[in-house]
C-alpha cells in the first residue's frame, strides 16, 4: 500500500529540485559574458537530459541496485539496466527514480559554471554522461545506497557530500586541465576581472536555488508521515533557511570590511555557500548550530574564492569549487561538531567526525582520480577546449551559430580581452609612413569614424596610441554591412538580416596625419574575413574647447593637469 502524503511530499521535492538547474542557468549566465549566453543555457539543458538518460540506462543500478534476494554490495550496487526491480516502499519505484534523477543532474551541472566561456561543447557533453553513469553513482552508493560509508554512520542527509562536494571537486579538476579564459591574467600572473553581464540573472538564479532548495533537504525526508516526521521535516526547512541567511549576512560584512564596499555577486555567492554547509547536517543540527554553519561558510567562501584565483591560479567564473566543492566538503565536517546527536560540541567525541572526515576525504580521492583521468581523455581525443579565436567571439557564435542569445532585446557585448588575428599569408602589406614634422596651426581637422569587430578594440588601441592618437569615443552599436551580416538560422529557417555587435570608434585628428590613423586602423583590424569592418574620414569645419575656450587645431591638443 503506498501512501498518498508521501509520494506526494517526494515528487514535490523532484518538481523542485529539477527547477534547481533553471537557477543553476540563470547564475551561471549572469555570471558570465553575454556571448556565452546560449552555450551556457544549452550545457544546463543537456546536463539534464543526458542524466536522465544514462542515469535511468545505468547509473540508477549503480546506486541503488541490489541483489536477486535483496543483498548489496559495499562498493557499487547490482546492475538493473532501465530501472527493472522494485524500490519503492512507502511510494512508487517511479517516484523514487525521478527524485534520485534531479539529484544526479545537480551535482553534473555544478562543473559547467567552472569551465564557463572556453570548452568544446562536445567535451562538456561526454563529461557530462560520464559523470551521471558512472562517478556520482558510485560515490552515491557508498552514502546513500547501503554502502561502506553508510555501513559506519556517515551522515549526509540531502549531499552536501554526495552531491556538491562531487560536483565541486570535479569543477576544479576540469577549471585546472582546461585553463584560465584569454585575458585572466597578467604577463605577471596578476588575476583581472572579467565581470558577469547580468548581476540580475545571477540573483534571480540564487533566489530559484534558494526557493528549491527547501524541496532539496526537505524533501529528502521522503516521506511526510508520523510526528516525528513532520517535525523533522519542518526542522529542516528552519536550518536550511538559517544557513543562507547567516551565510550572506557573514560574507557581505567580511567583503564589507576587506573591500570597504560590500559585495553583492560575492553576497549571492554567500547565500549558496550557506545552504551547500548546511545540506549534509541540516536533519541532525539545531537552529543554533545551523547559524554557526553559515556564518562559517559565508566567511570561508570569500577566502576560498580569492585562494583559488590568485594563489593557485585556477580561473572559475562562478565560485562553483569554492561554493560547492570547499563548502561541501566542511559543511560534511562540520556535521561531527554541531550535530546533537553525537556531535563533538555536544558530547559525543571525535567518533561522528572521524566518520565524517574519512568520508570526505575517500570521495574526495575517487572523484579527483576518475575526473583527472576523464579530463585528460577527452582533452587527447576530441579535445577540451575551444581556440583563442573562438573563445574571443564568443561560444554562442562558434559552437552554435547564434550572433547573440538576446536578438533585439539588448545589444551582446563581447568582451573586448584577447583577439582573433589573420594567419601570415592573409596579412595585407600596410605602407610605412614616416614620421612627418608638427603641422601648422592651420592644419586641417579630420573627423576618423572606425566600425569593426569589438574583439579587435585592444589591437586598435594600441595602434593608434603608438602613432599619438589618444582621443577616442568608443561606442558599442549593432549593424551590418551589404552582405546583410553572417547568414543566421532560427528553427531551420534563414534569418533575413542580421545586425551584429560591432565596434565604432571616433576620433579627430590634425597633429597625427590621417593616412598613418588608416594605415595603422588597416594593419589592427585586418583578418581577411567579411566584417573586418570600415573606416570613414570627414572634413571637420571646426572644434572648441569648452573648458579654455580654444578653438581649431589648439583646441585639439592638451595636457594633463592636476584636479
Amino acid at each position: 500500500m503506498y501512501s498518498s502524503v508521501d509520494t506526494l511530499w517526494v515528487l514535490l521535492g523532484a518538481v523542485l529540485v529539477f527547477f534547481m538547474q533553471a537557477g543553476f542557468a540563470m547564475v551561471e549566465t549572469g555570471f558570465t559574458r553575454a556571448k556565452n549566453a546560449g552555450n551556457i543555457i544549452m550545457k544546463n539543458l543537456m546536463d539534464f537530459c543526458l542524466g536522465s538518460a544514462v542515469f535511468w540506462i545505468l547509473g540508477f543500478g549503480l546506486m541503488f541496485g541490489v541483489g536477486a534476494e535483496g543483498q548489496t554490495n559495499p562498493f557499487v550496487g547490482f546492475f538493473d539496466f532501465f530501472v527493472q526491480r522494485e524500490y519503492g516502499s512507502s511510494f512508487p519505484t517511479a517516484a523514487f527514480l525521478i527524485f534520485q534523477t534531479v539529484f544526479c543532474a545537480t551535482a553534473a551541472t555544478i562543473v559547467s559554471g567552472a569551465m564557463a566561456e572556453r570548452t568544446k561543447f562536445i567535451s562538456y557533453c561526454l563529461y557530462s554522461v560520464v559523470i551521471s553513469a558512472l562517478v556520482y553513482p558510485i560515490s552515491g552508493h557508498w552514502i546513500w545506497g547501503g554502502g561502506w560509508l553508510s555501513t559506519l554512520g556517515f551522515h549526509d542527509f540531502a549531499g552536501s557530500t554526495a552531491v556538491h562536494m562531487v560536483g565541486g571537486v570535479a569543477a576544479f579538476w576540469g577549471a585546472k586541465r582546461i585553463g584560465a579564459r584569454v585575458g585572466k591574467y597578467d604577463e605577471q600572473g596578476k588575476a583581472k576581472a572579467i565581470p558577469g553581464h547580468s548581476l540580475t540573472l545571477g540573483a534571480l538564479g540564487v533566489f530559484i536555488l534558494w526557493f528549491c532548495w527547501f524541496g532539496f533537504n526537505g524533501g529528502s525526508t521522503v516521506s511526510l508521515t508520523g510526528d516525528d516526521t513532520i517535525v523533522s521535516a519542518a526542522s529542516i526547512f528552519v536550518t536550511t533557511n538559517l544557513a543562507a541567511a547567516f551565510a550572506a549576512i557573514a560574507t557581505m560584512l567580511y567583503t564589507w570590511i576587506r573591500y570597504k564596499k560590500p559585495d553583492v555577486s560575492m553576497t549571492l555567492n554567500g547565500a549558496l555557500a550557506g545552504l551547500v554547509g548546511i545540506t549534509a547536517g541540516c536533519d541532525a543540527v539545531s537552529p543554533m548550530g545551523a547559524a554557526a554553519i553559515g556564518l562559517i561558510c559565508g566567511v570561508l567562501v570569500v577566502v576560498s574564492v580569492e585562494f583559488f584565483e590568485k594563489v593557485v591560479h585556477i580561473d572559475d567564473p562562478v565560485g562553483a569549487i569554492s561554493v560547492h566543492g570547499i563548502c561541501g566538503a566542511v559543511g560534511t565536517l562540520l556535521v561531527g561538531l554541531f550535530a546533537l546527536d553525537g556531535g563533538l560540541f555536544y558530547g559525543g567525541g571525535f567518533s561522528l567526525l572521524g566518520v565524517q572526515s574519512l568520508g570526505v576525504v575517500s570521495v574526495l580521492l575517487w572523484v579527483s582520480v576518475t575526473m583527472f583521468l576523464l579530463f585528460l581523455l577527452i582533452e587527447k581525443t576530441v579535445g577540451l577546449r575551444v581556440s583563442q579565436a573562438e573563445e574571443v567571439a564568443g561560444l554562442d557564435l562558434e559552437e552554435h551559430g547564434i550572433i547573440s542569445s538576446y536578438a533585439d532585446f539588448m545589444p551582446a557585448v563581447p568582451s573586448v580581452l584577447g583577439s582573433a588575428s589573420a594567419s601570415p599569408e592573409e596579412a595585407i602589406p600596410v605602407v610605412h609612413v614616416p614620421p612627418q614634422k608638427t603641422p601648422s596651426r592651420q592644419a586641417p581637422m579630420t573627423k576618423i569614424v572606425i566600425v569593426s569587430r569589438q574583439s579587435k578594440f585592444n589591437e586598435l588601441k594600441h595602434a593608434l596610441n603608438e602613432i599619438g592618437v589618444m582621443g577616442l569615443t568608443v561606442t558599442q552599436v549593432m549593424g551590418c554591412g551589404m552582405q546583410k551580416g553572417n547568414k543566421e538560422y532560427y528553427r531551420g529557417v534563414p534569418v533575413s538580416m542580421t545586425l551584429l555587435p560591432k565596434m565604432q570608434v571616433e576620433t579627430v585628428v590634425s597633429k597625427v596625419p590621417v593616412r598613418s590613423v588608416i594605415e595603422a586602423a588597416k594593419k589592427a583590424l585586418y583578418t581577411g574575413h567579411i566584417g573586418d569592418g570600415k573606416i570613414f574620414v570627414y572634413t571637420v569645419d571646426n572644434v572648441i574647447k569648452v573648458r579654455t575656450g580654444e578653438e581649431g587645431y589648439d583646441a585639439l591638443q592638451d595636457e594633463l593637469v592636476a584636479e
